[in-house]
């Protein structure tokens, strides 16, 4: 089958012939249907974040079809026939220790994530753990399912890791994938007002779009000068709750300095540049809170597959389009996303 892999730290991607996987007794084979292009393989091409064994296959927003022959039953013991459709949450983990039974599967001792320890699905087909293959209901794309597995379920995570309450404001920084995301979840949860600061004003106007007010943030602004025109958009007290889904050390200062006195900061955005802050002047003297975000659960994405299924969480403006499963397109898009350019999210489709 057809894959494309990193074979070298630093290097583009390459199209490669590989052997269609082997489902061990606990897995299903799937048939990637789509894949989304993450922030995240960028940092993995890039070496700004570590992965596994070389060459590896990379992507870990993957929906598909279960293959022919295999049959399975996940932990909801919901039967996984030949021609299901299927989203795969990207944890693969041993489901018995502590972590896993509590619902924080994240922090397995034997995770592996596929797309980053294990092959992932910019292929024609994966093998993964039952447990991590979720059927997607019959109103949701297989390309929304996809970048759902990543995008989508860690914005709300960050949300829930940040206890956004109904009557709450919210303060989005950046509006990629995760940021359209975070604007729809963070309403659909109750927050009475959803700020998006970005530089991009096409994204800015699709998040207004999704019922976000958009702050412009010039390319050059600091923190400080950033987080002074979301207050101004507030009324000059900031917000409740601030997602930073950038990963910057600029974006996570504006994120901390946006929220009011006794505010939460999830921070979820992935960087490999130390950040400063005056702890004093800017968390301890407002009892401002700073939360890690690491990825997300199985019980997040049941909960964004269902507000997907029930309308009210919408993709059309967030998956602006597909490139077929070549590495040529798809170091194109990583490209272009080193310079935040380009589309909010591009999907493979093989």
């Amino acid at each position: 089958m057809k894959a494309v892999q990193l074979t070298e730290i630093g290097s583009p991607l390459a199209d490669r012939e590989v052997p269609i996987p082997t489902p061990s007794s606990n897995e299903v084979l799937v048939k990637v249907r789509a894949a989304g292009i993450c922030r995240s393989d960028l940092h993995y091409r890039n070496g700004a974040s570590p992965v596994g064994t070389l060459p590896l296959t990379l992507g870990h927003e993957v929906a598909g079809e279960v293959v022919d022959g295999v049959v399975a039953a996940n932990d909801s013991k919901e039967m996984l026939g030949p021609g299901t459709r299927v989203c795969l949450h990207y944890l693969c983990t041993c489901g018995a220790c502590a972590y896993c039974r509590s619902g924080r599967e994240q922090f397995c001792r034997r995770a592996q994530m596929i797309g980053k320890h294990r092959d992932g699905g910019y292929a024609e087909f994966i093998a993964i753990p039952s447990r991590s293959a979720v059927p997607i209901p019959d109103p949701i794309s297989f390309e929304h399912a996809a970048v759902m597995m990543c995008s989508t379920s860690t914005a709300v995570h960050a949300l829930r890791k940040a206890r956004l309450t109904a009557g709450e404001t919210v303060a989005v920084v950046g509006t990629g994938g995760l940021g359209m995301s975070a604007v729809q979840l963070a309403l659909a949860m109750g927050a009475i007002a959803v700020y998006a600061l970005d530089i991009d004003s096409g994204r800015l106007e699709t998040a207004a779009g999704y019922g976000a007010v958009p702050v412009r943030v010039p390319k050059d602004a600091s923190p400080s000068a950033a987080a002074r025109l979301l207050r101004e958009a507030t009324g000059g007290d900031g917000v409740d709750v601030a997602v930073e889904l950038v990963g910057l050390p600029r974006t996570i200062c504006t994120a901390i300095g946006a929220l009011r006195p006794c505010g939460r900061a999830a921070i979820a955005g992935i960087g490999d540049e130390p950040t400063s802050l005056h702890v004093y002047r800017e968390i301890i003297g407002a009892e401002r809170e700073v939360i890690g975000v690491s990825d997300h659960t199985l019980g997040d994405i049941e909960y964004i597959l269902a507000l997907a299924d029930q309308g009210r969480l919408r993709f059309d403006e967030v998956v602006t389009g597909t490139v077929p499963l070549d590495a040529g397109r798809i170091n194109a898009r990583l490209d272009e996303m080193a310079q935040f350019a380009g589309g909010v999210r591009l999907v493979i489709s093989p």
